[in-house]
């Protein structure tokens, strides 16, 4: 799905590389979190629930970690986790080839102990170029509910249009409908860096 040359990426802080299964107990640890877990389609409550569902070959294609970058040879520490799913855009039957593998659905969590400090900001950016840059993909799209204020701002701060609103389409864990976003970016929109 993602070409090995292109990762890691490193940022002025960050470095953000393929997730391997000796990560999925580091991200547990942010993810399962009640600050976190609210906004998540899934929310495991046991870590072997959460190993199970992580484990699973696709799942973790698409996942990388987020790690802050050491100073002087020490490991990078691990701060969150980005989703890079690539699919196909919608095609009428006759040009449907031509639609296959050419955006992205991302989604991202950040350690709320890493939170208020542009580490998410820095790494979306960077996912997002590579998108667009050494994956050549023409759209990438992210959605969440309309109260992950954090969310959809980092979304409009990366300059991603708002395409949906929808009211009550999203039925959350705590029995209540909940309002969705979604934003997206075409590769012709996004400024190169």
């Amino acid at each position: 799905m993602t070409a090995a040359p292109v990762w890691p990426v490193r940022t002025a802080r960050l470095q953000i590389r393929p997730m391997t299964e000796p990560d999925i107990d580091a991200m547990w640890e942010w993810r399962r979190l009640p600050e976190v877990n609210r906004w998540l389609g899934l929310a495991p409550d046991t870590l072997e629930a959460f190993r199970d569902r992580y484990r699973d070959p696709d799942r973790l294609a698409s996942m990388h970690i987020v790690e802050l970058r050491a100073e002087s040879g020490a490991d990078p520490v691990p701060i969150g986790d980005v989703m890079i799913r690539i699919g196909d855009g919608w095609a009428q039957l006759e040009v449907a080839d031509q639609a296959k593998a050419v955006e992205a659905e991302l989604g991202w969590v950040l350690d709320p102990a890493h939170t208020g400090r542009g580490y998410a900001t820095e790494a979306i950016r960077a996912v997002i170029d590579v998108c667009f840059g050494p994956l050549g993909l023409r759209r990438v799209h992210a959605g969440c509910f309309a109260d992950n204020e954090p969310s959809w701002r980092l979304m409009e701060r990366l300059g991603m249009r708002r395409e949906e609103f929808s009211r009550k389409t999203a039925l959350h864990r705590s029995g209540a409908w909940l309002d969705g976003m979604n934003y997206g970016i075409l590769a012709e929109e996004w400024p190169a860096r």
